[in-house]
């Protein structure tokens, strides 16, 4: 079969294949300069609009949109980080009240389990309490471990980092935002009439589909929000806004999902003893997956075609690959693939 390729063919397998080892090694570093790209790509139509709408020059209508995302950043980050900082004191006021109602707990099951046991025999009983101190023991040697002085450092020592990636991105999506035309034609420069008309239609397929997957998480979110607040402010009204953001940030994850948060919350209000809490964050758990797991799929079929098996498959094998970056490069690959097929790029045609 190889004997049949031709020197181009054979160009393309190995730039391909140097293509994927490089991002491999450079795509898990290279995270604010790709965030960055792909914001500016979803900024240029905002910029085009200023451009055509006030008949000003491309700088002029960059620094424009540039002020607004950062004011809507700003605005963004301001409320999230006042509610949060609320909350977090709140719940600091109220963790002796928690606490106690945790202690009430463990003794009520105490007394349970001692009834229970004194029908047992005593060699089961002596075993069975040896391991229950062992397993009490070993997690709250890892709680110490994990709430250290030393992992507070560390943590301390990566802020910094994080400051710069955020300057880091900044700059590159001012930049990107000056430099997308130039940079179009710069790599259109490099290929010939034809095969620039078929970069230029899966370039256009590819962002229609991208901004598809993108609009149609976030129409599912939103609708999870307003699902969650609303359930919330019955529920428990006094951290509805908070979790109901968490709820919404943790939803844009794909596979993990909003009952990552609402789950755990149930199992310590029963935990706890409030059923009655908790049987509400179970149902509210249950109405959310059912949400996702029916509006999730025609949705997405409906934005950018791609099947809910070929999605899983991708995101998952992009996690094994690259980590958690790999849940969104894992169907974004694919919506590539399925663009350049389209466009005429990669031409398939195996039959066994």
């Amino acid at each position: 079969m190889f004997k049949y390729l031709t020197k181009r063919q054979w160009t393309l397998i190995l730039l391909t294949i140097a293509g994927i080892i490089a991002a491999y090694f450079i795509l898990p570093v290279s995270v604010p300069l790709i965030v960055a790209y792909v914001t500016a790509l979803f900024l240029n139509p905002s910029i085009r609009w200023f451009q055509y709408r006030f008949h000003i020059g491309r700088q002029l209508a960059v620094s424009i949109v540039f002020l607004l995302f950062l004011m809507l950043l700003g605005l963004i980050g301001t409320f999230a980080v006042t509610r949060a900082v609320a909350q977090i004191i709140q719940l600091i006021d109220n963790a002796p009240y928690y606490i106690s109602q945790l202690n009430q707990v463990l003794i009520d099951l105490q007394n349970n389990m001692n009834s229970f046991m004194e029908m047992l025999p005593k060699e089961f009983v002596d075993q069975t309490s040896s391991r229950i101190e062992e397993s009490l023991q070993s997690s709250t040697d890892r709680l110490t471990e994990t709430l250290n002085i030393e992992n507070a450092a560390a943590f301390a020592t990566k802020i910094p980092n994080l400051i710069v990636s955020l300057l880091v991105y900044l700059i590159a999506l001012f930049l990107f935002m000056l430099e997308l035309p130039r940079l179009r034609k710069k790599m259109h420069s490099y290929l010939t009439e034809e095969t620039s008309e078929k970069v230029k239609f899966m370039n256009a397929r590819l962002g229609y589909v991208v901004f598809g997957f993108l609009k149609a998480q976030f129409q599912v979110s939103i609708i999870i929000f307003i699902v969650t607040l609303l359930a919330l402010l019955f529920i428990a009204p006094e951290v509805a806004v908070l979790m109901s953001l968490i709820t919404w940030v943790v939803d844009f994850i794909p596979i993990i999902g909003s009952i990552a948060i609402i789950g755990p919350w149930s199992i310590y209000m029963f935990a706890t003893g409030d059923i009655a809490t908790g049987t509400q964050l179970a149902v509210l758990a249950i109405v959310l997956l059912a949400i996702r797991r029916t509006v999730e799929p025609k949705v997405m079929g409906t934005q950018i075609g791609l099947s809910p098996l070929a999605t899983l498959i991708a995101m998952y094998i992009g996690l094994k690959l690259i980590g958690f970056l790999g849940f969104f490069i894992g169907p974004l690959v694919v919506i590539a693939f399925n663009s350049a097929k389209e466009a005429g790029l990669i031409k398939l045609n195996i039959k066994i």
